[in-house]
């Protein structure tokens, strides 16, 4: 599992008036991410969600506590290269992330850098690439690409590095609704056929929903953590956070001010249509 004991971490800045200002992210963390499972994490902008998921692969250190990674301390350097193959990292923006020309050079590009025999590495290109749906572009340039398809191959790329987890820092925030959906199909293909652990960071409620588990952030602190239908039946809490909830919940929730009695957690388009014919009857 990754875990986090009682993490702390801080930065600073310099302020308009040129005064050293430091912010206090984390004060006391702790945090268990279950193997195989599909974990969401919201919040408002500056909770710390994207500073906690760059914990999960060592791109920042503990100031304070511990992050575990399968056993492996994320502040001994010794286990970096060990932590970074076991916890693959996925940016918002794909173009920060794509190094290579072409496609299958830039899936090749890690396992190269691992020192994986070349065999083997035309074997995983393929493999990650028609994992994600991407085969026929092996040889296209990914200047070329869209939006959608570009963070699916930056996905094939931290695939072909055979991690056990995959982090992913608010994937679909600049892509289309086509986009959204070609990654958020392999993220949870990813997770239900070939057993990854993924932890997404998102704004996207309609991502949330589809997770195993929905953790929510305020100012460095989790102040809900369960699954998506007992987290987004607290509609006026989440509300009060700034944060949406998904339309169907929404429009459940509307429907029960207006006098109607329906579940509170219903959080799938079938499930309101099923609950509102029963209830017409």
């Amino acid at each position: 599992m990754i875990k986090t004991e009682n993490l702390s971490y801080s930065y600073s800045y310099n302020d308009d008036n040129d005064s050293r200002i430091t912010k206090n992210v984390f004060s006391g963390l702790s945090l268990e991410i279950e193997k195989g499972s599909f974990c969401a994490v919201l919040g408002h902008n500056g909770c710390g969600k994207s500073t906690l998921a760059k914990h999960f692969n060592a791109i920042l250190l503990p100031m304070g506590g511990k992050v575990y990674v399968d056993g492996l301390d994320t502040s001994d350097e010794c286990l970096l290269f060990d932590i970074r193959k076991k916890a693959g990292m996925v940016f918002q923006n794909p173009d920060n992330q794509i190094v290579a020309a072409i496609v299958e050079d830039e899936v090749a590009f890690a396992p190269e850098n691992l020192g994986v025999p070349p065999a083997e590495i035309r074997q995983r290109v393929d493999d990650c690439l028609k994992t994600v749906g991407m085969s026929e572009y092996a040889g296209a340039s990914t200047a070329g690409l869209s939006g959608g398809q570009k963070q699916r191959i930056a996905i094939a790329s931290i695939l072909a590095m055979e991690p056990e987890y995959i982090i992913l820092d608010e994937p679909t925030a600049m892509l289309d609704p086509k986009g959204r959906r070609e990654v958020l199909s392999t993220v949870k293909m990813l997770n239900k056929e070939k057993g990854m652990t993924v932890v997404l960071i998102t704004h996207y409620m309609d991502e949330a929903v589809q997770a195993d588990r929905v953790i929510v952030m305020k100012k460095g602190e989790i102040i809900m953590d369960n699954t998506p239908k007992k987290v987004f039946a607290r509609t006026e809490e989440l509300k009060a956070l700034g944060l949406d909830v998904p339309q169907v919940t929404e429009l459940t929730h509307i429907l029960n001010e207006k006098g109607f009695s329906l579940p509170d957690d219903i959080i799938d388009l079938e499930e309101c249509a099923s609950e509102l014919i029963k209830y017409l009857k």
